[in-house]
């Protein structure tokens, strides 16, 4: 059985999402749900589904080995970013190559980059007049967005559509497929 760690700064939907999704099977489960914020809604639903959740500060991720040292010690065999706002540091990354991986709610290389995230990039899309989007599932590397692509799907912007409008097409296939392709990553 691998054992996945989510790490996400928000609401958690995807999390929530992710932890169901394996609740029952024999590939993986998520063991541990990690975020930079306290106040993180995704801390309110690892407790209701009874997934040990912690929060860290700055220092913790990025001068000390607090952070690694969580994840060696939970066995991490796939680290998967949802939602998860800070850049991910080099030392965590060289432990565990290839096996980061986050969900971008745009096609990269479109729409992607430092503080290119939620809101920002719906609101892009709709603002250059795109006629689709989608997400873009990728290995995490030290750049922000730059990781290789795994998997992307993508859905249409109709002229009529707002930023609103587009969050939701991109909820409906962040929902649908980032647990398929972490399910095929666990096969690899």
């Amino acid at each position: 059985m691998k054992r996945i760690v989510i790490f996400a700064s928000g609401s958690g939907s995807n999390a929530e999402n992710l932890i169901k999704f394996f609740q029952n099977s024999e590939k993986g489960r998520v063991t541990l749900i990690l975020t930079n914020n306290p106040h993180a809604k995704v801390l309110d639903r690892a407790k209701t589904l009874g997934v040990p959740a912690f929060s860290f500060n700055k220092k913790a991720f990025t001068e000390t080995n607090l952070v690694l040292d969580l994840l060696k010690s939970e066995k991490a065999d796939l680290i998967i970013l949802a939602g998860f706002l800070w850049k991910f540091p080099e030392y965590i990354l060289e432990h565990y190559p290839n096996k980061v991986i986050n969900v971008h709610p745009a096609l990269l290389p479109k729409y992607g980059g430092k503080g290119m995230y939620g809101k920002y990039v719906h609101e892009a899309v709709v603002a250059h007049k795109e006629t689709e989007t989608g997400i873009t599932i990728h290995y995490v590397n030290e750049h922000y967005d730059e990781g290789a692509i795994i998997h992307q799907a993508k859905c249409e912007v109709l002229p009529s559509d707002n930023a609103n409008d587009v969050a939701a097409k991109i909820h409906l296939l962040e929902m649908k497929n980032f647990p398929e392709v972490v399910s095929t990553l666990l096969n690899e």
